[in-house]
């Protein structure tokens, strides 16, 4: 009896702890958890406010296609770009910051964070913070992990850096799939009001893919919550924190 009490309670303890893990394995990767750090991901259901975001370029031609339809309604968004694309087209990242859109820190090479060591992970995002302070000059405090992977030190070494993580509560699941119809109802289906809405204008796997489908469903996006009352915001401007678009003070660039 007492051996099977032992057994039992073996079973009961390693079962705990598998739950653990799968629930901090997923807490790692969700968008919108908070187990491992505070990240802004929106605001409150109901506020009549959304956020464009674009991760993983500059890319050539949907990132200068994506200024011209944000333009086009007269739109601001947050780009969140990769620090290798942006040594390769620093003039697309110069066109985004000369329209108005806040440009934000994702790294230098995309790599998942989770299984980056804390050296690694704060040479990934000085490096990209390098890259575009040498292309664009001032730009955002803003930064999101590739994948959104991120364990308590990726924050903590992007907090030190001076920088905000940046999270999504909607997907637009645009990397899966060719149709900006697919891409609507996506979104759709999750607005709730105060959202942060993740798109792509690139792909790290490879430089300049096209994503004209993400250019036509924000087309087809903007014009459809406009007409219901919906103002889009830049992060900061949804935050409320003018301050995010200083420059870090650790990559000021000297003369």
């Amino acid at each position: 009896m007492r051996l099977q009490s032992e057994r039992m309670l073996g079973y009961l303890i390693g079962g705990a702890a598998i739950t653990g893990l799968c629930a901090a394995g997923y807490q790692s990767m969700a968008p919108t958890g908070q187990w491992f750090g505070r990240t802004f991901t929106g605001l409150e259901h109901g506020a009549k406010k959304l956020a464009l975001t674009y991760d993983d370029g500059p890319s050539d031609p949907t990132t200068l296609e994506l200024i011209e339809v944000l333009g086009k309604h007269d739109v601001h968004a947050t780009f969140f770009m990769i620090g290798r694309y942006v040594q390769r087209h620093p003039d697309i990242a110069r066109a985004v910051a000369a329209a108005g859109h806040v440009i934000g820190n994702h790294t230098f090479t995309h790599p998942n964070l989770i299984f980056s060591s804390t050296l690694q992970t704060r040479l990934q995002i000085e490096e990209c913070t390098r890259s575009l302070t040498d292309a664009v000059g001032k730009h955002s405090r803003l930064f999101r992990p590739p994948f959104g992977g991120r364990m308590p030190r990726s924050l903590s070494i992007a907090r030190s850096l001076q920088l905000e993580p940046i999270m999504w509560n909607v997907t637009g699941w645009d990397w899966n799939t060719p149709s900006a119809e697919h891409v609507e109802h996506k979104v759709s289906n999750q607005i709730r009001g105060g959202d942060v809405i993740l798109l792509h204008d690139g792909s790290h796997l490879r430089p300049d893919v096209d994503r004209g489908h993400t250019v036509r469903a924000t087309d087809r996006l903007i014009a459809r919550y406009k007409a219901e009352g919906y103002e889009f915001v830049t992060i900061p401007e949804m935050m409320g924190k003018k301050a995010l678009l200083s420059e870090p003070k650790s990559f000021a660039k000297t003369t």
